[in-house]
């Protein structure tokens, strides 16, 4: 359900009803894009039902779905398009186009090729957890998130946010982490790790299935290289990739999760959405404070 998490401290309790985020929600419900419309942006269902509600939830856990729809036309063709007409107009006018009316040219070629175009569909699911006062997105990207965020505050009045910031930064407690060869309590190292020089060399060393505990990651670390990205598992139950912002990507449940996990009905009434969601909000609710605590605990918000 989750391969990457953006975490946001709430500023101010979160007090608004299901009911009242689902009317606020449906306003900006998702549509596919026109034949002329390059982007379309809106909230879908997370079961994945037509027509189905925009919020669930699940333990407590409100579960959210934003779906981005991308139409776009191969810059190749827009360009041999546009290079036919300037040839035709010069052909038959005995004149170049200036650079107002290649522009011209341009986007009218794009616009026509549009109703062409293939649509590429991406989703972002929104974990608001009411009582940790944490809203969660599963963004790869900050342009993302900030994509999410922008429909979430035009739909709900007065939410602010922040990105969580700790006492120390990731990428502190990385270096000291590798240096010692000692992960802090409750987690361990795995064998995927990024370096990057500091200075105007921007060197960086990377490390796939491979040993971190040796004099080779010490040194670079001791001269001035700083890990931006390092693979780890918590409690043996949920590997991840943290980087240097904060951010957790390639997040995996391991097999130990689903055990005792109670199946899905064989009456087509359960899609598995309420047992993945459980477990995914269960286990990253437990993972977070522990990763926060190992980090020095958050920077208190600016009154």
């Amino acid at each position: 359900m989750f391969k990457n998490l953006m975490m946001y401290r709430m500023v101010s309790p979160w007090t608004m009803a299901v009911e009242a985020l689902e009317a606020a929600l449906e306003d900006g419900r998702f549509v596919e894009c026109g034949a002329s419309q390059e982007k379309s942006v809106g909230w879908v269902a997370p079961r994945g039902e037509a027509h189905g509600a925009l919020v669930e939830v699940v333990g407590g856990q409100w579960l959210l779905k934003l779906m981005v729809e991308v139409k776009a036309v191969p810059g190749s063709v827009v360009k041999r398009r546009v290079q036919e007409q300037v040839e035709q107009i010069t052909a038959t006018t005995g004149r170049k186009p200036g650079k107002k009316e290649t522009r011209e040219l341009r986007d009218d070629a794009r616009n026509a090729l549009l109703p062409m175009a293939f649509a590429k569909q991406g989703s972002v699911q929104v974990w608001i957890d009411p009582q940790a006062g944490l809203l969660l997105l599963d963004a790869g990207s900050q342009a993302r998130a900030d994509e999410v965020m922008t429909c979430l505050v035009k739909a709900v009045d007065g939410l602010a946010v922040q990105l969580i910031n700790t006492q120390i930064s990731p990428a502190a407690a990385m270096s000291g982490w590798l240096s010692s060869r000692e992960a802090p309590a409750g987690f361990s190292v795995d064998r995927e790790c990024e370096l990057k020089a500091a200075d105007e060399s921007k060197a960086v060393v990377r490390y796939t299935r491979h040993a971190l505990d040796t004099d080779e990651v010490s040194q670079h670390i001791a001269m001035g290289k700083v890990p931006t990205r390092l693979a780890m598992t918590w409690d043996d139950r949920v590997s991840f990739v943290l980087t240097e912002v904060l951010q957790l990507k390639k997040i995996a449940f391991l097999d130990v999760v689903f055990e005792g996990a109670p199946s899905s009905p064989g009456d087509g009434k359960d899609d598995g959405f309420d047992a993945d969601a459980a477990i995914a909000t269960g286990e990253l609710s437990k993972l977070i404070p522990d990763l926060l605590e190992a980090l020095g605990g958050e920077m208190a918000q600016p009154q």
